[in-house]
């Protein structure tokens, strides 16, 4: 089930042509496929794409997640139009689908039946490390981590796995991004190829991968990481409350003991 509102990059318009075409690709490679062009920000629409999948196919297995838009601008320039179209389209376009597949799985499991299924959302490293320009994007990638590892938690119980990869391709959404990485050398490895990022998700995606879930994953060109995330740093406790003034001789300690951060793109 290929889904796509057919939207420009700042959400505007829509047209039937990239799910169809993805559809004609996968048909040519000899595979089975079907447009759907709900608006996965919305939450009727989210509904009716996992009522069509389940109709066209019989059930559901796989949920990838990777709708988005981009309304690049600094903080002091962004207007509240802006940032509520990046959220919506980002954040509410993973919730929605989500919250449709995983009510679908409760109840197949419900019903007695054996659930063994995946999802995978997609953030970026910006949502990671923050991106100098994209506050409203990194803030919405940001978000699908966290949302990611509590449907992980939430969703153990019915046989449900939930990861993210943080990807970095050309693609419409990225290509002024990357524009200094657009070519590959004659003839060599193109580091920028949106293939690179796909054996991941069909490997998440698998049956390889059913221990696998709460994980996060950057995959660009030929190298996959796997983000550790926040996790508990030096810390001191004396029992007590704090003053102001006993955290001037105590917070730079702590921090001189700390990992320094990564940088934020673009800084």
């Amino acid at each position: 089930m290929v889904n796509d509102v057919g939207a420009a990059l700042d959400g505007s318009g829509g047209s039937e042509g990239p799910a169809g075409d993805v559809v004609e690709e996968i048909r040519a490679a000899g595979g089975e496929a079907v447009a759907d062009g709900e608006d996965v920000a919305d939450w009727g629409g989210a509904g009716r794409l996992v009522a069509h999948a389940v109709e066209e196919f019989g059930r559901l297995d796989v949920l990838v997640n990777n709708a988005g838009i981009l309304r690049d601008r600094m903080l002091v320039s962004l207007d509240e139009a802006e940032w509520d179209a990046v959220l919506r389209v980002h954040l509410k376009g993973h919730a929605a689908p989500l919250h449709h597949a995983a009510a679908y799985w409760r109840s197949q499991g419900k019903a007695g039946h054996r659930v063994d299924a995946r999802v995978i959302n997609t953030s970026s490293g910006a949502g990671l490390l923050g991106s100098v320009g994209q506050g409203s994007y990194s803030t919405a990638k940001a978000g699908i981590l966290g949302l990611t590892l509590v449907a992980a938690a939430e969703l153990a119980r019915y046989r449900v796995t939930v990861n993210a990869i943080a990807p970095a391709a050309r693609t419409r959404m990225t290509e002024r991004a990357f524009a200094e990485a657009m070519a590959a050398p004659d003839g060599g490895f193109d580091a920028m190829a949106p293939e690179n990022v796909s054996p991941l998700v069909v490997w998440l995606g698998s049956a390889e991968s059913a221990e696998v879930t709460g994980r996060v994953f950057e995959v660009d060109g030929g190298r996959i990481v796997v983000a550790d995330g926040w996790r508990p740093g030096p810390s001191v406790d004396q029992g007590r409350r704090w003053s102001p003034g006993e955290l001037g001789a105590v917070l730079p300690e702590l921090l001189a003991k700390a990992a320094p951060p990564e940088p934020v793109y673009g800084s």
